[in-house]
Parts: structure tokens; C-alpha cells; sequence
């Protein structure tokens, strides 16, 4: 399949670009009943970059709830992001990590205290709780809580009000609302740990495939997009599924951890080379890259000039979607920061709009209503 994967991403991207034009013309309502679109609202049209909600709306509502997902729709997003880890019953569920002692309240559920131990993640010893000592019914118990609450406080509010969902949940979800704003909201899952998984017989491919399959989501023109930090599993999932893949691009010194594993001495670094971008190309069609590959930062967190990334990448032909875009001074360069408090908000509009300017394909983001307001000024 990776010759067909080849031949195929032209014909991907023309897809692509035909059902986000038929999302344009139907418009969209957020009280539903087709009145007239909102121009901020409506949908990437043809060359238009995409927003995807970085684990939903994250800045205004705990990530990956189905809330966060629900209201990054409503603020027009394109596609909504959960990152997928397994229950101990082989159920794919939404945390950024296995380890949720920072993003649930199980610290307070004295049934589960035996289940805290510490475990090698990635190489990375890690203590806590985690979703594959649980079966779906117990994680069902918890509830979600913000994982940032000194930078985003109001989200406090929302503690304790969401449940952990499943992967099947935020497909329904965003079906239901496709109907009801009249254009279609994508997914865009991330397999985490794929490695980790899979050496305690809770593979995540398998279930993932299974359920793209069930939902006739696993063809290149799909509204999906799926992507992961490792190697392996999407040459694996290239060869089982049509659907577009995204490599994602880590930390330059780091590395994906199937190679560690593998005894392949390659970094994120090397993998983002024109020679690293074409080898990506043979079986993937897109590239998830941290901010700095397209714009580094000087030690003092100034913005240095641009890099050659995204026109290597689109040489490759590869779509380039960079990640992420939040509103808070902390993630911001020094130069677009207001004040000196980290969780004020800045200035995200100038840091989006460089990256549309520069080319991307699509942005993450924690504000999706910044993103899709930057996109429709232009």
C-alpha cells in the first residue's frame, strides 16, 4: 500500500478539498434550521488552512471531554483532536496520557488507591494511576478535571461536571453535530504510546482500525486524519487503512520511541530533513511538527526567522500541520506577550496568522475560535 499511498495524495488532497467546499456552500447554524453562514464560522474553503481543536476546545473547557470536543465544533473548527490510549478491557479512550492523576479526580477515589504504582513509559519512569489498570466501567466513574488550573483557573468551574469518553462516544458526537450545524466535523485521533501498548497486549491499532472500519472511516477520503510521535505503527496502519496519516514531530533531541527500541539512532531532528521529510512521504501524508521546526526561538523566547520546514515538507508532498497554538503568555514568543502574568492572554491572532502567511496546512490549537476568526480575516 505504500505505493498506492503515494499515487494516492494528490488525489487525497483534491478530496479533501471538494468536501470542505460542499461544507462551505451548506453553511453553517449554531442553533441548526440552515439560516444564513456565519462568515467566521463557515468552514476552510479550497487553499484555506484547517483548525483543529487540540483536544477540543482545551482552553476553555478540560481536555478531551466531550464538552471540550462539542464546543470546538460550535466555535467552527474543522476537525477535533482525542488522543487515544486503552482501557484494561481493550476500550480506546481520550487522555492526553495513560497516566490520569492530572486530568481525572482518581486521586480522590480511595476503591482505587492500591491501583497508584510507578511504570517505565517510553523509558520514563511514571507513578500514578492509569487507564490500562481500569476497566471502562470503573474509568466511568471518574470524573475530568483541568490539567492546567494555575495558567487556566476558570476551567476549574467545569471539575468534576464531565466523564472520561470513549472514542466511539466522539464519533457519535461529532456526527450528531455535523447534522446539526450543516457541515461535517472531522476527527483527527493520536495513538499514544503505541509502543508501551502493544508490549502489554493491548495494541491500539487493532481496536482503531476496527472502529474506522464500523464507521466507514477508514477511506482517503474520510474526514480523518490519524496520527502518531512513533513510526512503526503508521507504516502498520498504512498498510491496513486508506485514511490519511500524520507523522508528529517531537522534541529535535528526542526520539520516536519504536526506533529507540529498535536500536535506530535517528531523532526527531533527522526525520525532519528534506531527506528524513521524503522517506516520511513513503508512507504518510502529512507531517505534525512543534511550532519551533517552522519558527524557533531565541534563548529569551524571541521568534528567529522562518526555517525551510514547510517548503520542504510541500516539496515532499506532504501537508504540514504544526502544533499548538495557545492564547496564554507561556506559549506565546516574547514578542506577542501582554504583561507579565503567564496566564494572561497575549496576542495568538499574529502568531496563527504568521503561520497561515507562511504556508501551513492547518493549525492545532486550544483556542479554535482564534484560529477560524484569523483564517475568515484574511
Amino acid at each position: 500500500m505504500t505505493n498506492f499511498r503515494s499515487r494516492s495524495r494528490l488525489v487525497l488532497l483534491a478530496s479533501l478539498a471538494v468536501v470542505l467546499i460542499a461544507g462551505a456552500l451548506a453553511g453553517v447554524s449554531l442553533a441548526g434550521g440552515g439560516g444564513k453562514p456565519s462568515p467566521i464560522l463557515r468552514p476552510a474553503a479550497k487553499g484555506e488552512p484547517i483548525v483543529i481543536g487540540h483536544r477540543g476546545a482545551s482552553g476553555y473547557r478540560p481536555e478531551h471531554t466531550l464538552a471540550a470536543y462539542e464546543l470546538a465544533a460550535r466555535m467552527g473548527a474543522d476537525y477535533v483532536e482525542p488522543d487515544l490510549v486503552s482501557t484494561k478491557d481493550g476500550v480506546l479512550v481520550a487522555r492526553h496520557e495513560n497516566e490520569i492523576s492530572g486530568t481525572t479526580d482518581v486521586s480522590d477515589h480511595p476503591e482505587f488507591a492500591s491501583r497508584r504504582r510507578t511504570k517505565s513509559i517510553d523509558g520514563t519512569p511514571v507513578t500514578g494511576w492509569f487507564t490500562e489498570d481500569f476497566t471502562l466501567r470503573e474509568l466511568k466513574t471518574l470524573r475530568a478535571k483541568e490539567r492546567l488550573p494555575a495558567l487556566r483557573q476558570r476551567n476549574t468551574i467545569y471539575d468534576g461536571r464531565y466523564h472520561v469518553p470513549t472514542f466511539k462516544e466522539i464519533i457519535k458526537l461529532t456526527r450528531r453535530l455535523s447534522r446539526e450545524l450543516e457541515r461535517e466535523i472531522g476527527l483527527y485521533p493520536e495513538t499514544k504510546h503505541p509502543t508501551y501498548f502493544r508490549s502489554i497486549g493491548l495494541p491500539l491499532e487493532r481496536p482503531l482500525v476496527r472502529i474506522l472500519r464500523d464507521y466507514g472511516l477508514d477511506r482517503r477520503r474520510s474526514k480523518v486524519f490519524v496520527q502518531s510521535f512513533e513510526t512503526g505503527n503508521l507504516k502498520a496502519l498504512d498498510r491496513q487503512i486508506e485514511t490519511p496519516l500524520v507523522q508528529l514531530l517531537g522534541a529535535k533531541a528526542g526520539q520516536p520511541f519504536d526506533l529507540v527500541g529498535s536500536g535506530d539512532g535517528r531523532t526527531y531532528a533527522d526525520l525532519a530533513t528534506s531527506a528524513g521529510l521524503r522517506d516520511i512521504a513513503r508512507y504518510a501524508d502529512g507531517v505534525g511538527p512543534s511550532k519551533d521546526y517552522i519558527v524557533p526561538r531565541d534563548p529569551a523566547g524571541n521568534s528567529l526567522a522562518p526555517t525551510s520546514f514547510v517548503r520542504d515538507a510541500h516539496r515532499a508532498k506532504l501537508l504540514v500541520h504544526p502544533y499548538t497554538f495557545r492564547a496564554e503568555n507561556s506559549f506565546l514568543p516574547l514578542e506577542l506577550r501582554r504583561g507579565s502574568d503567564p496566564a494572561q492572554y497575549g496576542d495568538l491572532f499574529s502568531e496563527i496568522g504568521q503561520f497561515f502567511d507562511l504556508g501551513v496546512d492547518g493549525v492545532f490549537t486550544d483556542n479554535p475560535d482564534i484560529g477560524v476568526e484569523t483564517r475568515s480575516a484574511r
